[in-house]
């Protein structure tokens, strides 16, 4: 995989001495994974099901629902079974199931997916609340709400309204009606730095101005989502990318502007904390509980997550 020497440099300063464990791990077979629908099966079940096509194994006890297929496999091919099609899985990498599990969503609430296709944390949300609650799920382009509607249907979600919106529009018009959330998920569109190994050509399109763009919108999505979140609620804020500028410095933004505080992150997979400097630029304190997953620590694609708490109106 050649990188742009930009990217290399950037990431030189943010590992150090680790750097040349991330690279390798880079060309690695990465983790085949799914995660089991409850809403159709139980993780035994489909566990027992995949295992006369696969060798399957558990990532943890305690999270039984994330499968991984334990032997080299061809591309599509889990994609292509009968029980894929029967929506009794989702296929999906192990560090996007993170932020839905940091979520923790609780079957009585009202929870917002304001950044919802293609489905994958909008169907393990739905999931987690065993389809009661309200969840609304959130994308502004009407061709990726086809791909998530189509993941809903398949995934038998139920307790899901779809909406087609820009996202800081929508949090707009629901403040003014005083709507409420328990819960977010803001799943930021972000720069995809972390998802090179499942996706090469992400490092033909690094740049430095996308990356300063992604931080804006990021920012606007992130205080718009906050106005329709109660006071004592929580919004998880994740990114599968690297850059500081797009994850902990929108965090910092939303600590020094905003009544909120970083609660801590915990999941069944190494995580490495937030960083507090970066080009010159201090981050406020919390933000070191925020986590960071690297390739390296777990044979993952790479993500940002961040658990916030509101304590107070704005």
């Amino acid at each position: 995989m050649k990188l742009k020497p930009e990217f290399i440099e950037r990431m030189r300063i943010l590992l150090g001495e680790d750097y040349k464990n991330f690279e390798q791990t880079l060309e690695k077979r990465y983790l085949n994974s799914v995660r089991c629908n409850t809403l159709k099966i139980s993780p035994l079940d489909l566990k027992n099901r995949l295992e006369r096509k696969w060798k399957m194994k558990l990532l943890s006890k305690k999270f039984s629902e994330i499968l991984i297929v334990n032997q080299k496999i061809q591309p599509g091919e889990i994609g292509n079974s009968l029980e894929y099609s029967l929506g009794y899985y989702y296929v999906q990498e192990v560090s996007s199931m993170m932020p839905a599990l940091v979520l923790n969503p609780k079957e009585d609430e009202n929870v917002l997916d304001l950044a919802a296709s293609p489905g994958s944390k909008t169907t393990q949300i739905a999931a987690i609340m065993k389809n009661k609650g309200n969840l609304i799920a959130n994308d502004v382009s009407l061709g990726r709400i086809r791909i998530l509607s189509t993941n809903l249907q398949r995934c038998g979600v139920t307790n899901t309204i779809v909406t087609q919106h820009e996202g800081s529009n929508l949090c707009n018009k629901l403040n003014k009606l005083n709507f409420k959330f328990d819960k977010i998920l803001l799943d930021a569109p972000c720069s995809g730095e972390g998802t090179l190994r499942t996706n090469p050509k992400t490092c033909l399109m690094f740049n430095k101005n996308l990356i300063k763009k992604m931080s804006n919108i990021q920012k606007s999505l992130a205080q718009s989502a906050l106005k329709v979140l109660k006071v004592g609620g929580e919004m998880v804020y994740s990114t599968c990318t690297y850059g500081p500028e797009e994850n902990e410095a929108v965090v910092s933004y939303l600590l020094e502007n905003f009544p909120v505080e970083v609660l801590d992150v915990k999941i069944p997979l190494n995580i490495r904390g937030g960083i507090m400097e970066w080009q010159g630029k201090k981050f406020t304190k919390g933000i070191e509980k925020c986590a960071r997953i690297y390739p390296q620590d777990n044979n993952t694609e790479g993500f940002f997550i961040a658990r916030l708490k509101k304590i107070g109106e704005f």
